[in-house]
């Protein structure tokens, strides 16, 4: 019999969990937490017991699908050092620094903390896959104009990879012969080069790059920023969970929903419509653009040309803004839209990879730490 594994993937407005035979899923529910309910926690980690309370009805719900044992849980991977890519068994080392959030907050820093406790409930192996946190950037890719500040790399690292390995088995070559500009259309978004498996340069959200999304606000001009916190308009930490939460179609629309949007902008003659429309249009231009300008990524050791440019994610379902991207950019590349790379499903293979392929299994140190310590239910070699 295939291998069960059990997925975990806390968003930041969802809260999804998949049982999967294989690559082929049992189950699968998506839970949406209201977004002023989650705001009033200070923590990311203080919303525990609500994403715990989510995944125990959901095992509830289908608990007839629990009648053979579960080989593995697998995790959303969260905010830890940099790391490159590949599979993570779930270690004390990676548990203390997610709950302690010591390289950022984020949903997706609950992944393992949950997977975790599954695991060593049901005596199974835990891990995370290609978290988010992987780091792969050339060294030229990192240098600002400020010696103290360098570029991280953050971004949908589980899903670029998925939907880049879809798009090169398209064209009939392998990932890791390949050259690809990824954008992934969520309600955050990310663009990462893919230069032969190496994703050497990311435009990275959650450090206020890239372009406006549903609920961030991309980059912003620096000194009229300033101006906003020297006028008392602002503080930091206001404005940094405006520009990671409540930004972009949010800000301007009130509404993170982009079928509503793109509803408002069909309508001729609602009150929303022109704005609506003008923000569709700003959304797809400066995709395109952050895609462009990452091709020169791709070029870094060889000319050779881009295989494809790659759309990914919620938003890539909508055909209009596919359309809006693509006439943009098609100059570059061809491009090939994954609207179905499921990260579920990515994560579902990881857990299969972990559990057959020797030595596919990475150890998590935090930095400045010795040894990792197991995590209860994780076997070391």
């Amino acid at each position: 019999m295939s291998a069960r594994i059990f997925v975990i993937n806390p968003g930041s407005s969802t809260t999804k969990v998949a049982l999967y035979e294989g690559l082929a899923p049992v189950f699968a529910e998506e839970v949406a937490h209201d977004k002023g309910g989650l705001a009033a926690y200070g923590r990311v980690v203080e919303q525990l017991g609500l994403r715990r309370v989510a995944v125990q009805a959901a095992i509830e719900k289908h608990a007839a699908a629990f009648g053979a044992n579960v080989d593995a849980v697998v995790g959303r991977g969260g905010l830890l050092r940099p790391i490159p890519g590949g599979i993570y068994a779930i270690s004390k080392d990676m548990l203390e620094d997610l709950t302690a959030a010591r390289y950022g907050e984020h949903a997706c820093n609950l992944g393992a903390i949950l997977a975790a406790e599954w695991a060593q409930a049901w005596g199974v192996p835990a891990f995370v896959v290609d978290p988010v946190v992987t780091d792969e950037l050339r060294a030229v890719a990192r240098v600002t104009g400020l010696p103290s500040v360098a570029r991280r790399s953050v971004f949908h690292a589980l899903s670029q990879r998925a939907a880049a390995r879809e798009a090169a088995t398209r064209a009939g070559v392998r990932y890791e012969e390949g050259k690809f500009l990824v954008a992934h259309l969520g309600g955050g978004i990310s663009i990462g080069a893919h230069d032969r498996g190496r994703v050497v340069d990311v435009v990275n959200a959650l450090d206020g790059e890239g372009p406006l999304s549903p609920e961030r606000t991309g980059r912003l001009p620096l000194i009229p920023v300033l101006r906003m916190i020297e006028e008392g308009a602002t503080t930091p930490a206001e404005l940094r969970r405006t520009i990671l939460s409540q930004g972009g179609l949010y800000a301007h629309l009130a509404s993170t929903d982009f079928r509503q949007v793109e509803a408002w902008a069909e309508d001729i003659g609602h009150e929303k419509q022109p704005l609506a429309e003008l923000l569709i249009r700003a959304l797809a231009y400066n995709v395109a653009k952050e895609l462009a300008g990452l091709a020169p990524a791709l070029m870094e050791e060889d000319g050779g040309p881009v295989t494809a440019i790659v759309l990914t994610g919620g938003l890539a379902r909508s055909s209009r803004l596919v359309q809006e991207i693509t006439r943009r950019v098609v100059f570059l590349a061809p491009v090939a839209v994954v609207a179905d790379a499921e990260e579920m499903r990515a994560l579902a293979a990881g857990g299969i990879r972990a559990l057959s392929v020797e030595g596919e299994v990475r150890e998590y140190v935090g930095e400045g730490r010795g040894a990792t310590a197991p995590c209860p239910g994780v076997k070391y070699d």
